[in-house]
Parts: structure tokens; C-alpha cells; sequence
């Protein structure tokens, strides 16, 4: 895109975001994100080059992110809108690839073997009738019986099983997986799930700013120079506000345990 196209673009993003700011409506929010969905394919295509996720599933999580970044924008500060947008359509990107991540990071040619399995299964159980033994699918992969049983496990254990999973039938009801294993650390897990709950509900306590800055540097990862480039502020005042936002969270939450 040449210099005078490129000033034009951004003349009728500026435009556009004036006017939804002062009167936001769905047609006005529908042009800016179709304007500004190449910020979306630049992260994605950086993403989807680092995980397995779908890249329509990660364009439609990054447009999320463009869509809060315009509803939270405001022309006043004098931020540039791409560089603005940029660390929501990133952090909600990576939001979701955590909220989706797995325990067990399987090898691209695993994958690919598994894949290649599901049709050969399917083609041995035609022309068997009946289902195939994995020495049948490691043989039709060319690959070590015992390689393809490595594989079939990892893909077993891809994803961490939930303690909350009731596990077996009684006359007294279902049993969960956590009241079986005897693991010390389950109470832990409770009690960290409580705690980020706490969190939560005392960070809805501090005043915009200091929240803003936190949810910044704890949530979405981003540097004090980012997070000071993103809100219009000082590096300085970012780390003034993290050590002020800290501090009365300690104070909130030792409050409620009183």
C-alpha cells in the first residue's frame, strides 16, 4: 500500500473512531473492525505459526480483541489506534491458546501419524470387519509397534483430566477422581481457585487507572514500556501504580480474611 493510501486509511479510521466515540453504534464498530482486520491476520499469522490451533477459530478470538480495543479507545490520549489495538488483539489471543493449551506438547509428525491412523483404522475395519490391532496400524504407518503405542498414549494424555470427573457409579452416587486419588496438594488447587476469585473481586475495588495498569502487566504479560505506550502514560507512573495497585490489593484481601 503506497504513503497516500495508507494516510487515507488512517484520515477515515480517525474519522470513523470519532464518530463512535461520540455516538457508538454496531455499523460504525463493523466498519472499524473490516478497516483494521489486517492488525488481526498479522497476530494470527505469527500464532498460528507457534501452535495447532484452527487459524479461523484464532481470527475470530483476535477480532474480540480488536472489538474491545475500539470500545475502550479514546482519541483525546493521542495514541495511535494500531499500536493501541495491538496488545488486546494479542492478549486475547493469548488467553485463549492458555485457556485451550495442553498438558502434553505432542511432535508435528505424532499428530500427523494419528491422522494418518484414522483412515487407515477405518479402511482395516472395512476390509477386516472387525477392529484392527495396533500391530496391523503400526505396520500400515511403516512404523515401530511400539512407536505407534508411544503415540496412542500421548494422545490419551493430551489434556489434563479435571479431579471433579466422577469416575464410578454407587448405590451412594458418583465418586470424583480427586476424592479417590490422595493427593495433599487437591486442597491447594481449591484453595489457589479461591484465592483467584478474591483477586477478581478486589480488583474491581481499585480505581480505573491502577486496575487498568495491573490487569495490563499480571494479565496480558505486557512490559511497564508497553503498558506505558498503551495507556498514553510514563514508564514511571506505571511502576508508581503497580506498587500502589499491589499494595491495596494486600490490604483488601487481608481485610476480608479478618
Amino acid at each position: 500500500m503506497n504513503t497516500t493510501a495508507t494516510n487515507e486509511l488512517k484520515h477515515e479510521i480517525y474519522q470513523l473512531l470519532r464518530e463512535y466515540e461520540q455516538s457508538p453504534s454496531e455499523r460504525l464498530r463493523n466498519q472499524l473492525v473490516k478497516l483494521n482486520y489486517g492488525l488481526v491476520r498479522k497476530e494470527v499469522h505469527y500464532w498460528s505459526n507457534q501452535c495447532q490451533e484452527n487459524q479461523e477459530d484464532l481470527l475470530q478470538v483476535g477480532c474480540l480483541g480488536l472489538i474491545r480495543a475500539i470500545e475502550k479507545f479514546e482519541l483525546s490520549k493521542g495514541n495511535a489506534f494500531s499500536s493501541y489495538a495491538i496488545p488486546y488483539i494479542r492478549g486475547e489471543i493469548q488467553h485463549y491458546l492458555r485457556d485451550k493449551g495442553v498438558t502434553m506438547r505432542i511432535p508435528r509428525r505424532w499428530l500427523a501419524l494419528q491422522q494418518q491412523a484414522i483412515g487407515i483404522c477405518r479402511s482395516l475395519r472395512e476390509q477386516h470387519n472387525r477392529q484392527p490391532s495396533d500391530a496391523e496400524i503400526a505396520a500400515a504407518l511403516g512404523i515401530p509397534h511400539t512407536e505407534w503405542q508411544e503415540i496412542k498414549l500421548a494422545w490419551v494424555n493430551r489434556s489434563p483430566l479435571s479431579l471433579d470427573v466422577p469416575i464410578q457409579d454407587g448405590e451412594e452416587g458418583s465418586t470424583s477422581l480427586g476424592e479417590l486419588v490422595p493427593d495433599p496438594n487437591y486442597r491447594s488447587f481449591q484453595l489457589a481457585q479461591e484465592d483467584q476469585i478474591r483477586l477478581q473481586q478486589a480488583l474491581v475495588q481499585l480505581e480505573n487507572r491502577t486496575r487498568e495498569v495491573l490487569e495490563c502487566v499480571f494479565l496480558q504479560d505486557l512490559t511497564q514500556k508497553q503498558v506505558a505506550d498503551h495507556l498514553g502514560i510514563s514508564v514511571v507512573t506505571v511502576s508508581r501504580q503497580v506498587k500502589k495497585g499491589v499494595s491495596l490489593l494486600k490490604q483488601i484481601m487481608t481485610a476480608g480474611d479478618n
